[in-house]
């Protein structure tokens, strides 16, 4: 083992953290900056709902397709390096946005902001799994993903202020200038171990293959990217694009009432992460059957509200934003399980592969959602969108779940009979509440 020459766990820990969860709150920000701005894209573009999906569509898609590279160069260069990284092109991305006039310059600007935001939270959890001691780590790492919405507050409420007030170049030009605040703060303050050595995983090009089928190969990292895919997509398809757009044309509320309901929103994933968080480090072994329940209790607050042929009470739709709210908190359950199955070195790498989980259902939702509402309302554009057109639209989600709930059950039972196998007595551990974490790989490692 390296020499540590810094306490884990104390106050240079949570220095580091919280620079690291500035910075993904301002990420968040940055992703969630085209949420509010979505009605004025369509007319600054003169784009349809399609082309406006394909923003965040691509946006994800580019996060998504990068979550494995991005996971080798962290086990190879430490999350430092990839965060300035991240704020850079972030930086630039929104810049180019601000001044964009066309629909492809505006793509090319978002797509820049997703390459950015890739690096960033996957870097600041490998900060939590090395600067924090395994009890410590669950509820800091629901900590990291729960005040990180506060970014999406910022986008609900500011943003749409300035763009209100200043107008879309200005507005989207000073949000990024808050990048190169990020970037100062990173390098004076950031450390990517507390050890003299860090341990790195300095990976040859012809080992990387095999490196990557290990950390897939194990069943916590496929147990963890299920429950990410299955809890997180619904609320980040309506906080980033079809939240404000359903709300507006779909329910009738205006636009200061579903700001304020985004905003609602963004507390309760604070609220509920916190509890959740405690939970989690509590009952190890219940871990996957917590993010099963909220997905389902997800589902039917939507059968309620898209069941109705009229628009819901406001009340009803303020519970239906709460418990998908509570759908962030458990997606951040897969990481914790992840952290249980694969040894620190290989973090990056398996974190990679959790966080392609709900951002590639959730790409894949919005963009079928962008589509089945053309569909359905025959491609009249975004000011004849009805109820109708968003019950249909949003139906979709269904598929997903069902899909994604299987899969964590089957994975459950896989993840389980590893541990037997490779592992015993950590199952009955778990069960006593004891925390497991960093178990690392084994000659017969796999599914």
């Amino acid at each position: 083992m390296p020499e540590q020459i810094h306490d884990i766990g104390r106050r240079r820990a949570w220095v580091i953290w919280l620079v690291g969860l500035t910075v993904y709150v301002l990420a968040i920000f940055n992703r969630s900056s085209l949420g509010v701005a979505g009605l004025l894209a369509t007319s600054r573009f003169g784009i349809s709902a399609t082309q406006l999906s394909f923003f965040t569509v691509l946006q994800l898609v580019v996060y998504a397709g990068l979550q494995v590279p991005i996971g080798v160069l962290l086990d190879r260069y430490g999350s430092r390096v990839l965060m300035l990284t991240g704020l850079a092109l972030m930086t630039l991305g929104q810049l180019a946005f601000a001044f964009a006039t066309s629909f492809p310059v505006a793509v090319l600007a978002r797509a820049t902001i997703g390459a950015g935001d890739a690096t960033i939270f996957v870097s600041v959890i490998r900060l939590v799994t090395v600067w924090f001691l395994v009890r410590q780590a669950p509820l800091v790492t629901q900590l990291t993903g729960q005040f990180g919405q506060l970014g999406a507050i910022a986008a609900a409420a500011p943003l749409s202020l300035a763009l209100h007030h200043l107008g879309w170049t200005e507005s989207f030009a000073l949000a990024s200038s808050l990048g190169i605040v990020g970037m100062a703060l990173v390098v004076v303050l950031v450390t990517d171990s507390p050890y003299a050595r860090e341990r790195v995983a300095r990976v040859k090009m012809r080992a990387l293959a095999r490196s990557l089928r290990l950390v897939w190969g194990n069943p916590g990292t496929r147990l963890g990217m299920w429950s990410h895919f299955t809890s997180q997509f619904s609320s980040t398809v309506f906080a980033l694009l079809w939240g404000f757009p359903f709300l507006v044309r779909g329910e009738g509320l205006s636009s200061g009432a579903a700001s304020t309901l985004l905003i609602v929103m963004t507390v309760w994933v604070i609220a509920s992460g916190l509890v959740l968080g405690t939970l989690v480090a509590h009952f190890p072994y219940y871990r996957s059957w917590m993010v099963l329940g909220i997905v389902g209790a997800m589902a039917l607050g939507w059968a309620v509200v898209l069941l109705r042929s009229t628009p819901a009470p406001v009340w009803m739709l303020v519970v239906l934003v709460c418990l998908m709210a509570t759908g962030g908190p458990a997606s951040m359950v897969g990481f914790d399980l992840a952290r249980t199955f694969v040894p620190v070195e290989a973090s990056g790498r398996a974190n990679g592969f959790v966080n392609i989980g709900g951002f590639s259902a959730s790409l894949l939702t919005m963009g079928l959602i962008g589509v089945l509402l053309d569909w359905h309302s025959g491609a009249g554009g975004t000011d004849t969108y009805d109820l109708a057109d968003f019950r249909f639209a949003m139906s979709v989600q269904y598929a997903f779940w069902a899909f994604g709930a299987v899969q964590i059950v089957r994975y459950r039972h896989k993840a389980i009979s590893h541990l037997h196998r490779l592992h015993p007595g950590v199952v009955d551990a778990m069960k006593r509440g004891e925390a497991v974490a960093h178990l690392g790989f084994h000659e017969r490692e796999g599914v």
